[in-house]
C-alpha cells in the first residue's frame, strides 16, 4: 500500500516538474542609467560604443544606425517556445556621425525594425516533384 503510494507521489512530482515554464533571455541592451549618459547632438558613434557597448545590429551601410535587441522566451513542457517580450533601442546618426536620436521599441506598440537576411537561391528549377525524379531516365551516357 505505501509503495502504490509513494510511487503515485513520485509520478505527481515529475509531472509537476516538467511542466514548469523555462524563461530565456536573448540579446542586450544597455541599462537606463547608462541612456541616461548619452546627449542627443553631442556623442558620437566611437562614445556610444565606449559608453554603453557594442551593438547587437548596425545598418546595412557603414557609418548606419545602431539597434540593440533583447527577447524572452517561454516554455511550459513540450508546448512550442513563445516570445513573451522583446525590446528595440536604436539609436541614430547624423552624417556627421553624432548621435540624432534614441527610440525604443517593444512588442506592443507593433513597431517593427526590419532585419535583414540573406537568401541563398536553391538551385531548384520551376519543375515538378515528379519531374525532376524521372527526368533523367533515357539520358544513358555512352561513357558508362
Amino acid at each position: 500500500m505505501w509503495t502504490l503510494a509513494r510511487f503515485v507521489t513520485l509520478a505527481v512530482v515529475i509531472t509537476t516538474a516538467g511542466c514548469t515554464p523555462t524563461y530565456r533571455n536573448h540579446g542586450y541592451i544597455p541599462p537606463e542609467e547608462e541612456l541616461q549618459k548619452l546627449a542627443v547632438g553631442v556623442d558620437t558613434r566611437a562614445t556610444v560604443e565606449s559608453s554603453v557597448g557594442p551593438p547587437t545590429a548596425g545598418g546595412v551601410l557603414s557609418g548606419g544606425d545602431f539597434y540593440y535587441v533583447r527577447s524572452r522566451t517561454k516554455t511550459v513542457g513540450m508546448r512550442e517556445t513563445r516570445e513573451i517580450n522583446r525590446q528595440v533601442l536604436a539609436i541614430s546618426f547624423d552624417s556627421r556621425g553624432v548621435v540624432r536620436n534614441i527610440e525604443r521599441f517593444g512588442l506592443k506598440n507593433g513597431r517593427v525594425v526590419p532585419l535583414t537576411r540573406r537568401v541563398t537561391a536553391s538551385g531548384v528549377s520551376d519543375t515538378s516533384l515528379l519531374r525532376q525524379l524521372t527526368g533523367n531516365i533515357g539520358r544513358v551516357s555512352p561513357s558508362m
